[in-house]
């Protein structure tokens, strides 16, 4: 809890000194809010230890293909700084751009998530009757 609590300070603190910096250095504005995502992005890099703990736990019991275990990663990655990415073209008044790193994201994330649902398929596969 006591993460969530920084993270939630830093975004105000952002978001007020955004307000108040804006109408004097609009340029200035947009670099505090990048810094203050950075921020609280690297308040949320602890936790990374324990998702990939889990998850590793997860692959081992279920007999999964090892190899699927980084595509896994890559698809919450792309996802993730997809969405950075858009927040931030939408904070810079961008929202259409931010509308298109969104596609691109959804896109490739769609394309590395097929050998998964192959996987799976294969799974499913072995379990029906012949």
């Amino acid at each position: 809890m006591e993460t969530l609590y920084k993270i939630i300070s830093v975004a105000i603190i952002t978001c007020i000194a955004c307000l108040i910096i804006k109408p004097v250095r609009p340029d200035f504005a947009i670099i505090i809010s990048i810094v203050g995502g950075i921020i609280i992005i690297f308040y949320m890099l602890s936790y990374l230890t324990t998702i990939f703990d889990t998850f590793n736990t997860i692959f081992n019991i279920s007999g999964l293909n090892s190899s699927l275990y980084g595509v896994i990663f890559k698809i919450i990655g792309i996802g993730y700084l997809t969405e950075f990415t858009a927040s931030m073209c939408s904070d810079t008044g961008n929202n259409s751009l931010g509308d298109k790193v969104l596609l691109g994201g959804k896109i490739m994330i769609l394309v590395m998530a097929l050998p998964i649902v192959t996987s799976i398929l294969e799974i499913v596969m072995e379990l029906l009757p012949k």
